[in-house]
Order: C-alpha cells, then sequence, then structure tokens
C-alpha cells in the first residue's frame, strides 16, 4: 500500500517508456481469491494489469522473499536488477530516467502509450466507496462515516438521515471549510464533543474537524511519509506513517499507527506526538510498552484502564496498560503466519486479518475482516468465538447466522445498535444486539 502512491508517480511520468505489471502473491487465504483482488485493485485504484499468483509460481520462479518486491526488465525480456522494500521515489526516478535513456540510445524501446481496459470502466457511482470506519455516538444521535474512497466524511444521524459532508471529495491534503478541505483514505475517527479527529491515513496525518463551523485542520504530521521510525516530537513538524484509527483517553489521543507497527500518544494540550508502544518491529512480542513488538495495528478502543488493538499482521486482539510503565499483552493471536477461523479460548483462537475493534459492557467485538464474520471475545477468559456472519462474502441481511459481509473493517455501538462499515460492499451494516438481526442501512440526503 505504501508503494502504489510512489509508483504511480513513477507510471504516469515514464508512461510512454515503462510497464508496470503486478504479481499479487498473497499471505491470506481470503487474499487469493480473485474477486477480493479485484476488490482491492478499485479500493487502491490501481490502473495496470495485475496478475493473481494464488499458487507461489511467479514468486519461486524469480526467487522473491520479500513483500513487496520490484523486479526490472530490460526491453529484450532479461531481468536487471531487484529491489525489496519500499521505495525512495527521487533515487528510482533518477534511475529510471538512466534506463530510458540507455535503451532509448540502444533504440531497443519502443515508445507509446499501452491502454488496457480497467476495473473500474465496470463499476457505478455508488453513496459510499470503500467506507473504512464508522463511529457511532449515542449522547449526540450522530454517526460519523469514513467514506474512504470518497476522501470525505459523512455525518449522520444514526437512523442515517446525513446532516454534513466534511470534505470536498478531491484527494489531497488541504485544510479549510468542510467544501473545501481536502482528505486522503480518511479511516478511523474519535470524538469530543463537537470536534471530531480523523486518522487521515494516506496523508500520513491526523486532522481536527470543528463540527460547528465545519473547519478541518491538520494537527499532527506533515503530509509525508516518514521513511523510518522517530522518536516523535511537536506534531506539526513530523512524519507519520499510516495513522488507521483513533481513541481519545483524557486529553490524549492514541493512535494505532499501522505503518510504524506501533500505538502513538498525541498530547492534545501540547501538540507532542510519540511512540506509546512498540518498538517498530514487525512481530507479535508481549512485554514493556517500548520493547513490545506488534504488527500493522488497525484498530483501537479503550475501557478507560487498558488500550484494546487489532494487530491486523499477526491476526492478533492485544491490550496496551493505559500507564507508561505499562505493558503489551496478547489476548489471542500467535504469530505472522498464524491464522484462519477457529473459535476457542487463547492459543486455540484463530483470527484473519481483523480490523476494526469496540468494547461494550467488558467484552470486545471485532470485525474479523478476511473471514467475512463479526467475533465476540471475553478479555478475561480469551474466549473468542463467531458472533454475527456466515463467513461467506456477500450482502445478505437477516438473522446473526445468515448475514453475510464482505470484508468488513470498522465497528461502533450506540443505543443497543452495532454499526459496521461492510468495507467491500460499499455500504453500512446495523446490528440490532436484542434480535440480533442485521439490515443495511439506508443514507438519506446523501
Amino acid at each position: 500500500m505504501h508503494v502504489f502512491p510512489q509508483l504511480r508517480k513513477l507510471e504516469e511520468k515514464y508512461r510512454d517508456e515503462m510497464t508496470v505489471i503486478g504479481v499479487h502473491s498473497a499471505k491470506f487465504t481470503a487474499e487469493q481469491d480473485s474477486a477480493n483482488v479485484r476488490k482491492a485493485i478499485l479500493r487502491y485504484e490501481v490502473e495496470h494489469p495485475v496478475v493473481n499468483d494464488c499458487d507461489f509460481e511467479i514468486w519461486q520462479q524469480y526467487g522473491v522473499r520479500a513483500w513487496p518486491t520490484l523486479m526490472f526488465v530490460d526491453p529484450q525480456g532479461k531481468i536487471i536488477g531487484k529491489h525489496e522494500g519500499e521505495i525512495d521515489l527521487a533515487d528510482f526516478d533518477k534511475l529510471l530516467g538512466d534506463m530510458v535513456a540507455k535503451y532509448e540510445d540502444q533504440n531497443l524501446l519502443k515508445k507509446g502509450l499501452l491502454t488496457f481496459h480497467l476495473e473500474k470502466e465496470k463499476e457505478w457511482e455508488r453513496p459510499l466507496s470503500f467506507p473504512g470506519k464508522v463511529l457511532a455516538d449515542a449522547a449526540s444521535d450522530r454517526l460519523f462515516i469514513a467514506d474512504s474512497n470518497h476522501n470525505r466524511i459523512l455525518v449522520a444521524s444514526l437512523e442515517g438521515q446525513v446532516q454534513q459532508v466534511i470534505g470536498s471529495g478531491e484527494e489531497g491534503l488541504r485544510d479549510g471549510s468542510k467544501d473545501e478541505a481536502q482528505f486522503f483514505d480518511p479511516q478511523g475517527m474519535a470524538l469530543d464533543g463537537d470536534t471530531l479527529y480523523v486518522a487521515d491515513t494516506k496523508n500520513h496525518a491526523i486532522r481536527e474537524v470543528d463540527l460547528i463551523s465545519g473547519e478541518v485542520k491538520t494537527i499532527a504530521g506533515t503530509g509525508q511519509q516518514a521513511r523510518g521510525g522517530h522518536g516523535g516530537g511537536n506534531a506539526d513538524l513530523i512524519q507519520l506513517n499510516s495513522p488507521w484509527d483513533l481513541v481519545l483517553n483524557e486529553g490524549v489521543l492514541y493512535i494505532a499507527m499501522a505503518g510504524f507497527h506501533q500505538l502513538w500518544s498525541l498530547e492534545l494540550s501540547t501538540k507532542e506526538a510519540r511512540p506509546y508502544a512498540g518498538n517498530g518491529r514487525e512481530r507479535i512480542v508481549d512485554g514493556a510498552l517500548a520493547e513490545a513488538e506488534l504488527a500493522q495495528p488497525s484498530g483501537i478502543a479503550t475501557d478507560g484502564d487498558k488500550l484494546y488493538f487489532t494487530d491486523s499482521e499477526t491476526s492478533a486482539i492485544r491490550t496496551a496498560d493505559l500507564s507508561r510503565m505499562g505493558r503489551v499483552e496478547t489476548i489471542v493471536g500467535l504469530h505472522l503466519f498464524e491464522f484462519g477461523d477457529v473459535d476457542g479460548i487463547g492459543e486455540d483462537v484463530r483470527l484473519q486479518h481483523p480490523i476494526g475493534i469496540e468494547m461494550l459492557d467488558g467484552m470486545l467485538y471485532v470485525t474479523d475482516t478476511y473471514n467475512n464474520k463479526i467475533k465476540k471475545i471475553n478479555p478475561a477468559t480469551k474466549e473468542a468465538y463467531g458472533f454475527i456472519g456466515t463467513g461467506v462474502a456477500g450482502e445478505a441481511n437477516g438473522r446473526a447466522d445468515e448475514v453475510q459481509f464482505h470484508e468488513p473493517a470498522g465497528i461502533s455501538i450506540a443505543q443497543g445498535k452495532m454499526y459496521i462499515a461492510d468495507t467491500n460492499n460499499h455500504a453500512i451494516r446495523v446490528a440490532d444486539l436484542v434480535s440480533l438481526k442485521v439490515t443495511t442501512l439506508d443514507l438519506a440526503g446523501l
């Protein structure tokens, strides 16, 4: 995901000289399904051909060892280089420029724009586009929806009457009025009265929305992705890395910083942002806050004593104490390559890339995203079991045991109802916690 924006700039600059072919060699079972790959192509606005290498044949033939890997092939079909990991735009721009000049001098380059039939041409405009997160607030009867691929935030009543649209819909990083402001793939949100905080994921920034005036301003991040880990500092000046979700506790905004494999804290009074938990290495290791190892935390919640978060890449649910002397502990989850769909207790439990998390009455509710289910987890006993959803990708409503989701990623509870961002269905689903019946929210006035 971090490579796509950089690669897109190079594709545009060298569109007459370079062809990109994406090879998708999936780690998770759900990512091997071509229908899910197609959804990912749409969500991340990929406009080059993509091969679904579900059996790792191309991976093995090219001797690939890591995600992501870039292979360079010359105009005669010979492999001339390989790069593992994320890319530096300036370095690769120079490299490609030199290659173009070299092969032009040798009369080997066939220049011209290649055109492809894009998946997006088969789509139609919808009210929502891949909504990533949702936040329900009972006190104000408001529902906040991160309409992620439309690059905006919707404010509605809990019944679905749209009241405000925050953001112009244009991709970018711009402060200003609700009609002028720009976001780029916003995700998690936190609410403090009439102030809404937004994890503006692909802008690598935290935004603040005044819900009375509609003004949007950036309170953390420069808009540039950090290229390496760092110790934090003045929130206005530091670079962040894919903030994915937020939770507010006693004046501190806690951030699931997926790109750094850390939890961060942002002191709203001092505007100081810094790592809170995790040393930046991508693994599942419990221990003191600064020594623990996390893997792409993408959802976060709190009960006032602990932070609870989804550690998506390890398919784990973990906790971090709300004390600088505290620890990170794992409720369920084992390691980077242990996943599945198994109910049980502790080490017997298997999830598959969970993203969203919510807490109610001491119980955790998790969007088990790649399993297309909502799971219920008792943090005290470490028991986890399927709560809503058949596990089959689809959009059917009805009872808990017949409902279908498609990669649900956000979850929030208010007034006895669970609101679910059903991302690949471009919808918000509503589950009544008494009857356990699920409906699709009809957004009126949008």
